[in-house]
């Protein structure tokens, strides 16, 4: 298994360390649930240095990725975010991304461990101007209600004017570092992008302040389900376009781009099922792969399922028939017919990822 720059951060925390699309990454420290809640209450510190981070410099290269993705990247403003996806011919989604505009010829792109291998391998042919910088990057996540004031505690002031899906460039440690106001969780947060040297450092500076506790991959799966944010290889697939996907609200039509004939032809014919946030009706959990079904006939599948901590209920998302996409539709899943129902997204309404600040 590959390991991130952090590594050897994990025992000094206690964590459990599970193999994650080859890398060897916590899934635990003290325990998912309590991780989860800390997240909801203080902040959680997240070690995502598997995923992938690109930066695209210059005209060509923003107008070849652009022609890549569903979303108007190269009409990005400068210190803002955008939410993506790379698309097949077929319209189905390679990988989601989130692109910053770091200024008028440069972009900074984050995506994906799994399929980072054949991304970077579209986005290296793609023009001169992308760099891979995955390799040689550490991206540690703060997420929760706290995060920024924690962040300035620690010597970090340059995150105190970004809203929300914004971003920028910072000097710390004499280094340039990326910092977005974003996350995976629904609460408040910054994703933090520095050179692997200084990994541990920065890890070391929040693990130590007294309202952060490291968490894993099992919290930042319950955190994002709960607010019905899709995972790639599970509710995001090459065979599953954007329009099944509930991004139709990302998609600019008036550009060019891979696949969308496709996803013009499936917009027009409708009828297409459609990812949708459920919950259940006890603490039981829908889990992937089990049928979903309505008066007993079978209408659909679950994608994603688990414990909603903070709801205290199953959560999930489920590809179903547009006609039952309304929050309150009764429905079973599984073998069991557990009861459960549509829900309006996100599932847990008290998030404070858009949390405004008055300086």
């Amino acid at each position: 298994m590959q390991r991130t720059a952090l590594y050897d951060e994990y025992a000094r925390h206690g964590a459990k360390v599970v193999d994650f699309h080859g890398w060897a990454l916590p899934v635990q420290f003290p325990g998912i649930v309590e991780e989860h809640l800390h997240v909801r209450e203080k902040a959680g510190l997240f070690d995502c240095s598997h995923m992938g981070e690109f930066v695209l410099e210059g005209e060509s290269a923003l107008r070849a990725f652009d022609r890549l993705v569903f979303s108007d990247m190269r009409g990005l403003r400068v210190g803002r975010c955008r939410y993506s996806a790379i698309l097949n011919e077929r319209g189905g989604i390679v990988d989601d991304c989130i692109g910053l505009r770091l200024s008028e010829d440069r972009l900074y792109l984050v995506t994906n461990a799994g399929p980072l291998e054949a991304v970077s391998d579209t986005l290296r042919n793609l023009d001169p101007g992308v760099r891979d910088v995955s390799f040689e990057t550490a991206k540690i996540d703060l997420q929760g209600p706290l995060a920024r004031g924690i962040l300035l505690d620690i010597g970090l002031g340059g995150v105190a004017p970004f809203k929300y899906w914004r971003g920028g460039t910072l000097t710390w440690e004499g280094a340039e570092i990326v910092v977005t106001r974003a996350g995976y969780t629904g609460e408040l947060g910054y994703e933090i992008f520095v050179p692997n040297a200084l990994a541990v450092k920065l890890w070391r500076m929040l693990a130590a302040h007294p309202d952060v506790l490291p968490c894993g991959l099992g919290a930042r799966d319950t955190l994002r389900t709960e607010v019905g944010y899709p995972l790639n290889g599970a509710d995001l697939a090459p065979d599953r376009t954007p329009l099944e996907s509930g991004m139709d609200r990302f998609i600019a039509w008036d550009t060019e781009f891979l696949g969308k004939d496709a996803l013009l032809a499936q917009r027009d014919a409708g009828g297409h099922k459609v990812l949708c946030a459920i919950r259940s009706k006890s603490r039981r959990a829908p889990r992937p792969g089990f049928d979903v079904k309505q008066n007993g006939d079978l209408v659909g599948v679950v994608t994603s399922g688990t414990f909603g901590p903070s709801v205290g209920l199953g959560v999930g998302l489920a590809l179903l028939p547009p006609a039952l996409a309304a929050p309150g539709t009764q429905l079973t899943a599984g073998a069991r017919d557990m009861e459960i129902e549509t829900a309006a997204i996100p599932i847990y309404a008290g998030g404070t990822c858009r949390m405004k600040f008055d300086e």
